[in-house]
């Protein structure tokens, strides 16, 4: 897989838009602080085939007895190891992201919240879909006795994020989820901060039961971690390309194994003329660049009365940019909008300040009118990761339904609307279901709530299987598998299936939910 190793399109990273870079050799992952553009810490070196062996094979062995343990105190531990360790893990993360330390505290703080959310799941139960059936002779067929349970899906690769060193890495939402399913991972850390990866690796480490995680550094011992047959499933954050190569190889195996991809999404956000407001603008250039445009929520892509572009411009005219991760991405995006400028599609709008240094970019807003933009729809609903916007200009909100109907898959729909408008709104919201897999009104969709009823995820390219969350208390889902017990002895049964419940969960008892 050299081609794969070193593709310059982003699938050697395996990162959102790119992101590795390698000057420490081959042999090493080498951070670097993006206000600089100069290295940072010392190298971390690249995982070799045996070492990466070894971890599978440790993973393996803990597997039963990590599903078997009472998991959620692991997983509390855990986030007070991560806390008490927070000063260490934010400056060490800002040196190699620049992030900032507010945006990072509360980052890493979100992502102890995840770990304890899953120790409530663990605890509340439910997650197991425990269901017993009697046995019934007068069915047609007759019914056996039946207990059906949701178990581990065995040990399971993550790949960490680049825009979010905390929340979707190491210790993110993938791995607090695997973990709290009884899944062993092993995580393939992003070379864009491998300083944090390390810190956080050797936190979890210390706490968890030997082989129950582990981590590896290195394109090549990402792709091998895919094909290992020790693995049983992989959860992935970041680019459309490097998602969709591991994704193929991991339908390839000869064993194929589920492959849980989040990749690119533009969030398309409709105003409708009753909310065409100066709050709203100001609303969308703070969304549009939070974090530098880094946020796989993006508000990428906006629906506006032509009247409204004037106010948008302005909004975004007045924010700022800042440096972006890493330099293949600030080359990516600013090659993006660029070319964007460049051509007869659409117009440049509003240019926002950037920072000098470093891999700094600027703000970027471009309009285009619906008719344009319908027909040439593939070419201008392309991802444009960064602080870059396109406003798509309507005079009748008739004319939308038809368009939005035919956008690519993403994470997240909104709409903004006035009572006057509800009516409208609530159409939209019915083409908007079918492209999106969360809904949002009169808000803007960066930030991801840590909670039960969250939705991450969305069709084809936002994910790779819209069923299935990344964020969230069924996120826990994706790791699991099911199998039923038919006509087993009482005491030879989990138990979470024995008839005196003695784990006092939710069950499902011949079909009443109790």
């Amino acid at each position: 897989m050299s081609e794969l190793a070193s593709s310059p399109s982003g699938a050697g990273s395996f990162g959102r838009e790119g992101g590795e870079r390698q000057r420490g050799g081959p042999a090493s992952e080498q951070g670097f602080d993006p206000r600089t553009g100069q290295p940072v810490g010392t190298p971390v070196e690249s995982t070799s085939d045996s070492l990466l062996d070894q971890i599978c094979a440790l993973a393996t062995k803990s597997a039963a007895s990590w599903a078997a343990a009472d998991r959620a105190p692991y997983l509390e531990r855990v986030a007070d190891a991560l806390d008490a360790e927070s000063e260490l893990l934010v400056s060490t993360a800002d040196a190699e992201t620049a992030l900032g330390v507010p945006r990072l505290t509360g980052e890493l703080k979100r992502t102890t919240n995840q770990l304890r959310l899953f120790a409530e799941v663990l605890r509340e139960g439910s997650y197991l879909e425990a269901t017993l059936d009697s046995a019934d002779p007068d069915t047609v067929p007759p019914r056996p006795v039946l207990r059906r349970v949701l178990r581990s899906i065995g040990p399971v690769a993550v790949f960490a994020a680049s825009n979010f060193p905390f929340a979707f890495s190491v210790a993110g939402g993938d791995t607090a989820s695997a973990l709290a399913a009884g899944s062993p991972v092993v995580v393939k850390a992003h070379p864009g901060h491998p300083a944090t990866s390390r810190e956080t690796a050797r936190i979890l480490t210390n706490v968890l039961p030997e082989g129950v995680f582990g981590i590896v550094h290195g394109v090549e011992a990402g792709v091998r971690l895919v094909r290992h047959p020790a693995i049983k499933a992989v959860g992935f954050t970041g680019s459309t390309t490097g998602g969709r190569a591991l994704f193929d190889l991991a339908s390839s195996r000869p064993d194929p194994i589920p492959f849980y991809g989040e990749l690119g999404s533009v969030n398309p956000t409709v105003v409708l003329p009753s909310a065409a407001t100066e709050q709203t603008a100001t609303g969308f250039a703070a969304s549009l660049t939070m974090g530098v445009g880094q946020f796989c929520t993006n508000p990428g892509l906006l629906f506006a009365p032509a009247g409204f572009v004037e106010s948008l411009a302005a909004a975004v005219t007045g924010s700022s940019g800042g440096v972006m991760l890493n330099e293949r991405m600030q080359h990516t995006y600013q090659s993006g909008v660029d070319g964007l400028a460049a051509g007869e599609l659409v117009e440049l709008v509003a240019t926002g300040t950037a920072p000098e240094g470093g891999w700094a970019v600027a703000p970027k807003l471009f309009a285009v009118e619906l008719k344009t933009f319908a027909a040439n729809l593939e070419v201008l609903t392309e991802e444009h990761f960064g602080p870059a916007g396109l406003v798509v200009t309507y005079t009748d909100p008739a004319e939308l339904p038809e368009v939005l109907a035919q956008l690519p898959g993403s994470l997240t729909a909104t709409v903004h609307a006035e009572a006057a408008d509800h009516a409208v709104a609530g159409q939209l919201a019915e083409v908007l279901a079918d492209i999106a897999g969360r809904l949002i009104f009169n808000a803007w969709p960066t930030g991801v709530a840590v909670a039960w009823g969250m939705q991450h995820g969305g069709p084809w390219p936002a994910t790779t299987n819209p069923l299935h969350t990344s964020v969230g208390a069924t996120a826990i889902r994706r790791w699991l598998v099911p199998i039923s017990y038919q006509g087993w002895p009482e005491e030879l049964l989990p138990p979470a299936l024995r008839a005196d419940n003695p784990l006092a969960i939710p069950r499902r008892t011949n079909g009443t939910l109790s």
